[in-house]
Order: C-alpha cells, then structure tokens, then sequence
C-alpha cells in the first residue's frame, strides 16, 4: 500500500504571523526582515547578501565621516539628522521635496466653459477655504477646493481667469512671489513672469 502522506511543517512569521514564504506580500515586510534573515535565511538569499552589503555601507560611512583630527566617533544626533533630510519611501525610493511653486492650469469643459486650477498654494502657508473664498469674491465666480488627482488639494475656479490671477495672488498674498507661478500651456509648464 501507499505511504500515507506527511503533513507539510509551515514556518510562520513572527512578526506579521503570515507563512514566510508570503512575508513579501504582506503589510510590513521591511520589519519582518531582521525575522527572516535570523529565522528563514534559505528562504530569502538577498536578504542576507542585502544586509551584509548595508553593514559594510554602515561601516564604511561611519569611517568616512570620523575626523582625524578629534579622533571621535559621529554623534548619534548627527546620524538622525541624515536620516530626517532624505526620506525613503517602500521599495527603497527616496522622496523628493516639494518645490514651492503655485500651477496654474486651465481646462476646457463643454467646448466654451472653462475651470481654471490652482496648485500649490498650500506651501506658502495660504489657507485654500479662505484662498478659494477671495478668489469667489474677486472675479464674481464659483470657487471651491477639491482633490485632485494626485490626492493633493486644488482650488477650483469656474471662468477662464487665467492670466488676471497672477496679479491678484501676487497682490492678495504677499509671501507667493511672481517667480514661483507657473502656468500649463499646450502640456508645457511656463513661466508666469
């Protein structure tokens, strides 16, 4: 007769409780890593080639930035700073600043209907509810914010107010200056100046 067949042993994560052959998959594998790289070393070859590559980098960051002259080690504040400056999203990408810059653009509905958008006014430290609100006011049309498809904030004005808006922000808002507008023209981003 055939052998009756063994029950497989699966080696579940202790940090996400997923098998940790799916850790990969799962919500948090940057912290599941030091888990593996102990635990299940057979399952994820780069990880250890990874971590033995970021220790050397480690290391050798460490003694470029020694001086001679003090002989000290770097101070623990020094590192955090580093670390606070570059932000890394997942996948190891590192995050760009946002340029403080306001975009304008205009987009045509319904052949002759324009709505004229505003992007980036929030850096200035500009409130969009009361920025939305004066640009309602001033050019006597419908104005409001919403997302965008960047999921950031946008000020949404009904009109084709395109060029009258830059003296107006420029007047209105004293810390944007000319040189930070921009407008979108045929796809190209141009200077407002």
């Amino acid at each position: 007769m055939a052998e009756k067949p063994q029950p497989v042993r699966v080696l579940y994560c202790g940090v996400c409780g997923l098998p940790a052959e799916y850790c990969e998959f799962g919500p948090d594998f940057e912290k599941c890593k030091p888990w593996l790289i102990q635990n299940a070393p057979d399952l994820y070859p780069d990880l250890l080639k990874e971590a033995n590559t970021n220790d050397a980098d480690k290391v050798s960051d460490q003694l470029q930035s020694t001086s001679i002259s003090d002989g000290t080690a770097p101070s623990a504040g020094s590192s955090t700073s580093k670390q606070e400056e570059v932000k890394r999203l997942p996948g190891g990408k590192i995050k760009k600043k946002e340029k403080q810059e306001v975009v304008i653009e205009k987009v045509t509905r319904n052949k002759r209907k324009c709505i004229t958008t505003v992007k980036g006014l929030e850096l200035f430290g500009v409130k969009l509810s009361d920025a939305s609100k004066k640009l309602g006011k001033k050019f006597a049309t419908g104005a409001s914010v919403v997302k965008g498809p960047t999921e950031k904030e946008q000020i949404d004005v009904q009109g084709d107010i395109f060029y009258d808006i830059v003296e107006f922000i420029t007047d209105t808002w004293p810390d944007v200056p000319e040189t930070a507008i921009y407008f979108i023209e045929d796809g190209k981003k141009v200077a407002a100046v």
